[in-house]
């Protein structure tokens, strides 16, 4: 039985995005780049940070952005066309794309470039309606009704 049959199960309401998650992050593992390295630090429960190793880059070459649940850092080198005339260059900066999948709860916080590492602080936020509540059993029978095309319980 294939990982898609277990989640058109009726028990697995709502997680269809996440196997659509799995699925792009597993295409993405054959080709995960190696550069620049990185830390992913936890915090404590809710936050996070994930440092950069990039030595030698300037912020304005840097490029910080999350679309759709997806942290995209880029760097970009810059014109060299005026560059100096180097007899031996073993610090070499090449442009590099690292991306880190968000959950839906997750926001950048603020990033920064000190002493060559790139930090980005990351926190967990939780909403209200998704935290764990405890419900309260009713002595009288609900009803299901359907009243403005909303479905609500009412006694």
């Amino acid at each position: 039985m294939t990982l898609q049959a277990y989640f058109n199960d009726p028990l697995f309401v709502g997680f269809d995005r996440m196997l659509d998650r799995m699925h792009q992050i597993n295409s993405s593992q054959g080709k995960a780049p190696n550069y620049p390295p990185y830390n992913i630090v936890k915090k404590d429960d809710d936050n996070y940070i994930i440092e950069l190793a990039i030595a030698g880059w300037k912020q304005d070459d840097i490029e910080i952005n999350v679309e759709d649940g997806e942290l995209k850092i880029v760097g970009k080198v810059a014109d060299e066309s005026d560059a100096p005339t180097y007899l031996h260059k073993g610090i070499g900066l090449r442009s590099f794309v690292r991306t880190f999948q968000l959950a839906d709860t997750v926001v950048v916080k603020g990033a920064a470039l000190v002493d060559g590492i790139l930090t980005v602080a990351l926190e967990n936020i939780i909403p209200e309606d998704k935290k764990p509540k405890k419900i309260e059993i009713q002595s009288s029978a609900l009803t299901l009704d359907h009243k403005g095309g909303k479905e609500f319980l009412s006694e």
